[in-house]
């Protein structure tokens, strides 16, 4: 139990470092301000995290989006490290959402 909660919080962390680190230091024009994490899920030994992000727009600007994250994952990652006070940085593993998208045509 006491891994779980430890593990919680940690993806919080991260999530909150990740949304400002996308917000301010990433300087890749693909990856546009209609980009927002959803969620991260990190694993057991911090060796891997993914994160789930949500992008607004056709699937041409979700895969430019997609291959701008990709091309800047390792910046993110030394940004992450810098930020955080851990003994492993968890490599950054970024899959596309459509959750929200989903729910807007549910609703429609």
């Amino acid at each position: 139990m006491k891994n779980n909660t430890r593990i919680s919080r940690i993806n919080d962390e991260i999530l909150r470092e990740l949304s400002q680190i996308l917000r301010t230091e990433v300087k890749d024009p693909r990856i546009g301000s209609m980009t927002s994490i959803i969620r991260v899920d990190t694993t057991q030994d911090l060796k891997y995290c993914k994160v789930n992000v949500s992008v607004l727009g056709n699937d041409d600007e979700k895969d430019a989006v997609m291959k701008g994250l990709k091309n800047a994952a390792g910046f993110i990652r030394h940004q992450l490290a810098e930020r955080l006070n851990l003994r492993y940085t968890p490599e950054l593993i970024f899959k596309l959402d459509d959750s929200v998208e989903y729910a807007v045509r549910m609703s429609k």
